[in-house]
């Protein structure tokens, strides 16, 4: 009788579960997630800023040794504003890691400078920090309750200390001088010739302008129609040497005359009386 041979059971190939297999692209993304979340968590507790704080720094000074570090600084539309100044502000010197540069905090200080009005800061990587300056540009001297202080196209004050470098610049008087100044004295440049005679400009009831001219004569603009007044003015004196004579004021506020006032002429002396004789003894 043939042996019978007893067959053991097949074993049946291991499979990933149908579940497991679905999530498996996913996994990447999940650990992201969950790296993220763990970083979250850690940065609102104090200790774990501390080592957040300082693995980002071990980060940047890393990709300072890969290349990533400032080498260049090019700096566009600098004229008054100093160099070393620019440098402090943004916080880099040759070899400083580029990532770790901020640019919002670098544009913040510049800012703050007194001649830089805006500031455009920019990574150009591996090795470049780009910085534009707009510095502002003095327009007039402002004379305003007692003080005087320098100011710009906008009318905005620049905070130097020393205005005796800026003399040459025109005075502008009255509280609300300021920021009208501009439109003044593009006014006043169409006339060249007579413009730079201008020494002040004073601001009368916060509607027109006084202009004193060779400090000595003050012509009163009117309210409406300034440039016109101004342009006859100017022709006047081409024709007629108006302010070459012995004048005090020039009213242009009237649109259908010019009212002109001269300096009084001083009083001529009384001729001194003669001295009588005095009168001798009768012989």
């Amino acid at each position: 009788m043939p042996a019978v041979k007893s067959r053991r059971p097949r074993r049946r190939p291991w499979r990933i579960p149908r579940g497991l297999t679905r999530a498996l692209p996913w996994f990447p993304t999940l650990m992201i997630v969950a790296a993220v979340a763990g970083l979250l968590a850690m940065s609102r507790v104090p200790a774990g800023q501390a080592v957040l704080a300082e693995t980002g720094l071990h980060i940047i000074a890393a990709t300072g040794e890969l290349g990533l570090s400032v080498n260049n600084i090019e700096v566009q539309g600098r004229e008054t504003t100093d160099a070393t100044t620019i440098m402090a502000a943004l916080e880099a010197t040759r070899g400083t890691p580029i990532l770790g540069v901020s640019p919002a905090r670098a544009k913040q200080q510049l800012e703050t400078l007194p001649w830089v009005r805006s500031a455009v800061i920019q990574r150009r990587l591996p090795d470049t920090l780009y910085v534009k300056l707009t510095e502002r540009r003095p327009l007039a001297v402002w004379q305003h309750g007692g003080r005087q202080e320098l100011i710009d196209r906008e009318g905005a004050v620049i905070p130097v200390r020393d205005l005796d470098r800026f003399a040459r610049l025109p005075t502008v008087v009255g509280d609300d001088a300021a920021p009208h100044a501009a439109k003044l004295l593009d006014m006043l440049a169409s006339e060249p010739e007579l413009a730079p005679r201008v020494s002040a400009a004073i601001r009368v009831g916060e509607r027109r302008w006084n202009l004193r001219i060779d400090d000595a004569i003050d012509v009163l603009l009117p309210e409406n129609k300034p440039q016109e007044a101004w342009t006859q003015l100017a022709k006047l004196e081409r024709t007629n040497g108006v302010l070459k004579r012995d004048v005090q004021i020039v009213d242009m506020r009237l649109p259908d005359r010019l009212v002109v006032r001269v300096n009084a002429a001083p009083a001529k002396e009384a001729a001194p009386a003669k001295k009588s004789r005095p009168a001798g003894k009768s012989t």
